[in-house]
């Protein structure tokens, strides 16, 4: 349902950019988010971003270092981390949501901060 790409392995202070295309469904009036899952903790909302891009937010965690954005015309979000930290290690996933729950999920990919 989403086609991700972007993760992998970075040094800490790196960037790395994640990216969603919906397949089979369109994200025009879906608000979209990013979740994230840690080893031996929770899945946990990073960042949303409303249908039209007009507002964003974002955890604690990640505020002031990631950004979310989309582009209805291509059925694409993306997630753009800057200055990772050992901590931001997970299996990030991109999710769009319907009437209320996130009901599509990408497959995951994981990023590794670590030098």
């Amino acid at each position: 349902q989403f086609v991700g790409s972007g993760g992998g392995l970075v040094q800490p202070g790196g960037s790395l950019s994640l990216s969603c295309t919906a397949s089979g469904f369109t994200l025009d009036y879906l608000a979209v988010a990013w979740f994230r899952e840690a080893p031996g903790k929770r899945r946990e909302g990073i960042a949303c971003i409303s249908y039209n891009g007009g507002r964003t937010n974002y955890a604690d965690s990640v505020k002031g270092r990631f950004t979310i954005s989309r582009d209805n015309a291509s059925n694409t979000m993306w997630l753009q981390m800057n200055s990772l930290k050992p901590e931001d290690t997970a299996v990030y996933y991109c999710a769009a949501s319907q009437s209320g729950s996130y009901k599509y999920w990408g497959q995951g990919t994981r990023v590794t901060v670590s030098s």
